[in-house]
């Protein structure tokens, strides 16, 4: 019976698979780390400003940690097909702030912020439930259930801190600027993860040798999850409620924070 734990469990046991599959997280985080690190050094908040550089310091860590994981099986990353560079193709659709605007030196505008901090709040509910299933799937392995429960806690950080700082921007009446936003980035995002599913789907199964049935069957199950977010699903990305712990950015890099069912 197919299964997330089945399917992760058979990644996770051939290096070819494995290796792409730290391959892709490891380059989305780096690409993160790059982003915000920009973001932060373009922010004139002094408040602000900082809580995004922890924000790109902890995904730079995601990155070394997900090489990490391939160094301790001798394995090298592999470049990442174009079709499953989730972060990239997200920038095509027009979501979030395009590369070439960060490589610009001039500042941030107000509205430069909001759209950062909604593409965060979209992208880190998807980071943050999907990391929720991989401590679950990797819960009795030593070194993967390390990995993925260190990097949950952070993206729940992250969640919690764009929660939190939307809300203020909500408060200076911003308010429909974000749900705007918030709804255009929703939209987009879904369909690009339904697709940077498939292709990296179609790329395992190459490697692993699935029949034509197993795959046929991932494939609808992708579709299925695309549908239910289509028709409702995604506005657990859109919703906004101030987090239980309060500053998710602003202590200690250890901290566990409680983030609001979104």
């Amino acid at each position: 019976m197919l299964s997330a734990r089945s399917l992760f469990q058979e990644i996770y046991q051939n290096d070819e698979a494995f290796r792409l599959f730290c391959s892709i997280a490891m380059s989305g985080e780096s690409q993160g780390g790059w982003e915000n690190g920009r973001i932060s050094a373009l922010v004139a908040d002094p408040v602000l400003a900082p809580k995004i550089a922890r924000h790109g310091a902890d995904e730079d860590k995601h990155g070394r940690i997900f090489r990490g994981l391939m160094r301790n099986r001798d394995l090298e990353p592999v470049e990442v097909p174009p079709e499953a560079d989730y972060t990239m193709l997200l920038e095509k659709q027009g979501i979030g702030l395009a590369h070439a605007r960060l490589r610009d030196n001039q500042p941030l505008t107000g509205h430069d912020i909001t759209v950062y901090l909604a593409h965060s709040r979209v992208t880190e509910q998807r980071a943050s439930e999907q990391m929720r299933l991989l401590c679950r799937v990797f819960e009795h392995d030593s070194h993967m259930g390390k990995a993925v429960r260190q990097i949950s806690a952070d993206e729940d950080n992250h969640l919690a801190y764009c929660h939190e700082e939307l809300l203020r921007l909500a408060k200076d009446g911003r308010r429909a600027e974000i749900d705007a936003i918030l709804n255009r980035t929703a939209h987009a995002e879904i369909k690009v993860y339904r697709d940077v599913s498939r292709a990296v789907m179609a790329h395992m199964g190459r490697i692993l040798g699935w029949s034509r049935a197993k795959s046929e069957i991932l494939a609808a199950g992708i579709h299925g999850v695309y549908l239910y977010e289509l028709s409702g699903g995604w506005r657990r990305m859109t919703s906004l409620r101030m987090p239980t712990v309060r500053n998710a950015l602003g202590g200690p890099s250890a901290q566990k924070v409680a983030t609001p069912s979104a």
